[in-house]
């Protein structure tokens, strides 16, 4: 979508939450309203309200939201005092506002009112509330005032709007898509994960979720052999003293996990960066050394909210598929040019052909000079120009410790994630001491290029669940051929056959189960299986295979060894 759409779009929804604001203290007129930020898909309202609402709510809100619509309300935009408005709000009865309003500084301030409602505001919304044609609530959740959980709980509720009512209907019919793909309802369906208050946000793989996880990092693994990489493990938990040498102490420290022993402060590590910087140490190396690329499937700590986390999406604990390349700066741009192709690789693996590419600076919460920083920021500008890729910049959204390429993907249903990074880092190096021995003679500092891929292997696990919608490619798939019998009599035909198609690299699950065999087919089809075979006197007497393919397709009979051609053929193609 253009950007005059794109800008046009988030006036309609802002205007929208003021609508439905002044929806709710009409009906509810008890409610404190705090902010109602138009947002990507759409809109929401935090709102302080003693009673919860219910979906019957939300039903009447939208029919005072029409009403408010149809009436014709002009939106109009003035600058007022400080004071005044203070006193404005006091009038109100809205303390959130008056609150928000005592952070500002001193001079005018712009507030917003349609009809018999006025909201502390910048600005950006339609002339009339006539144009709000096509709207939708959607759902309630919680949210802390201000984000913080020491303070109150307030109700959010979450709305969208678009421009017709044929952009609306569309996007209601994703949303219906994307929750039959809810990776945590699919996760339980196909028995991948599970979740435990033992360990709140921490993810249980059960057998067949483990495999989708070590599948990704064989995958990835067999790359990084080809990549001139070396694997390495560092420790989960180190001083607290290395923390603060890296930074991250004063950085990061309100996301780490600390521990104590023996008089001595630890903490469980956010980040694998550091480790590899004291493996860099262990030994002194030469130009002819670099580039040196480390990598590590590392597991790392980061504490979240609990009313952030989110399946898979969100957690405390996860493994990331890092790695560090340290070279010098002549062969920084190479580095990362050959990195965007590493990464580009393995997304069209995965069917991840569409994606965005930014480029985020200096955060203000960040360490290392201006210069250094602007250097690090061309070097991953240079790369993506060179490479023919557009890019957006993303001000102030960089790590702490340096700049980044972020990628983000679209999947099936066309949603996006941010997963990739590739991030340069001048500023560890020189924290650590690091130096490689130049082609003079003299010490150098090497670059530190931060690099991931997946981002977190459980969050782009995440991302895939919900992509195929649980029904994995066949070289991805925990079980990708089932066997069914039709009686008991067929067993040893089944297990005989089952011990082929292992030999032969296939991955088998068996039911011979004294079930009718429709409802074994519709279980395996449940399950997502690629591939089920159905066995019973005619097979066996035939030597021929009865082969159902995953979406209700029967492919007819077909001799073991043209079965095994197929899918061995369907593996390979990702080997």
């Amino acid at each position: 979508m253009q950007t005059q759409n794109l800008e046009a779009l988030h006036h309609l929804r802002h205007s929208a939450a003021h609508i439905m604001a002044q929806a709710v203290l009409k009906l509810f007129p008890e409610t404190k309203i705090t902010i109602g930020p138009a947002i990507k898909e759409g809109f929401y309202y935090d709102l302080d309200r003693d009673t919860a609402f219910t979906e019957e709510d939300l039903t009447r809100i939208e029919e005072e939201m029409a009403r408010i619509v149809k009436e014709g309300q002009e939106f109009r935009q003035e600058a007022i005092s400080k004071a005044d408005a203070e006193a404005l709000f006091q009038k109100l009865a809205q303390p959130y506002k008056i609150e928000m309003l005592r952070d500002l500084k001193d001079g005018e301030i712009t507030i917003v009112t349609n009809g018999p409602f006025t909201d502390l505001c910048e600005g950006g919304h339609i002339q009339n509330s006539r144009e709000l044609k096509a709207f939708k609530l959607l759902t309630i959740a919680g949210a802390y005032w201000r984000g913080d959980e020491k303070n109150k709980m307030l109700q959010r509720i979450y709305g969208t709007a678009f421009f017709t009512q044929d952009e609306l209907k569309a996007h209601l019919t994703r949303l219906e898509e994307a929750k039959k793909r809810d990776h945590r309802k699919l996760g339980k369906q196909l028995d991948l994960f599970s979740f435990h208050d033992e360990s709140p946000a921490m993810v249980f793989f059960h057998a067949k979720g483990f495999f989708l996880f070590n599948t990704l990092i064989d995958y990835l693994r067999q790359k990084l052999r080809v990549r001139d990489y070396q694997e390495v493990q560092a420790p989960t938990v180190l001083t607290d003293d290395l923390w603060k040498k890296s930074g991250h102490y004063d950085n990061f420290r309100e996301n780490m996990y600390f521990t104590k022993q023996e008089n001595r402060e630890y903490a469980v590590k956010p980040m694998n960066c550091p480790g590899h910087a004291l493996i860099f140490q262990t030994h002194q190396h030469s130009y002819r050394d670099l580039p040196l690329r480390i990598a590590e499937f590392g597991k790392v700590h980061r504490y979240e909210r609990s009313g952030v986390t989110h399946g898979l999406m969100r957690v405390r604990a996860f493994t990331q598929d890092d790695a560090h390349h340290f070279c010098t700066e002549d062969q920084l741009q190479c580095e990362i040019e050959d990195l965007i192709d590493f990464t580009h690789e393995v997304y069209q693996t995965f069917g991840f052909t569409d994606y965005q590419v930014a480029v985020s600076t200096r955060p203000p919460l960040s360490m290392g000079s201006p210069e250094v920083w602007n250097k690090a920021t061309e070097a991953l500008k240079q790369a993506l120009t060179a490479k023919g890729i557009a890019f957006e910049i993303h001000e102030g959204e960089g790590a702490f410790y340096g700049p980044k390429i972020e990628f983000v993907i679209f999947d099936s249903l066309g949603r996006e994630w941010q997963c990739g990074t590739i991030q340069v880092d001048f500023s560890m190096p020189e924290r650590f001491g690091l130096e490689y021995v130049a082609a003079d003679g003299s010490r150098k500092r090497p670059v530190m290029v931060h690099r991931a891929i997946y981002g977190s292997i459980e969050r782009f696990l995440g991302i895939l669940i919900e992509h195929y919608a649980g029904a994995f490619p066949v070289w991805l798939s925990p079980v990708q051929v089932k066997i069914l019998t039709l009686a008991e009599s067929h067993a040893d035909h089944a297990r005989a056959l089952a011990s082929r198609l292992r030999n032969a690299g296939i991955r088998v699950e068996e039911d011979y189960r004294p079930e009718k065999i429709g409802y074994k087919v519709r279980e395996a089809e449940t399950s997502k299986i690629p591939y089920a075979l159905v066995l019973g006197d005619k097979e066996i007497e035939s030597g021929q295979l009865a082969v159902r393919a995953r979406g209700r397709r029967d492919l007819g009979l077909m001799t073991e060894g043209a079965f095994i051609e197929r899918i061995t053929g369907e593996i390979r193609q990702y080997q």
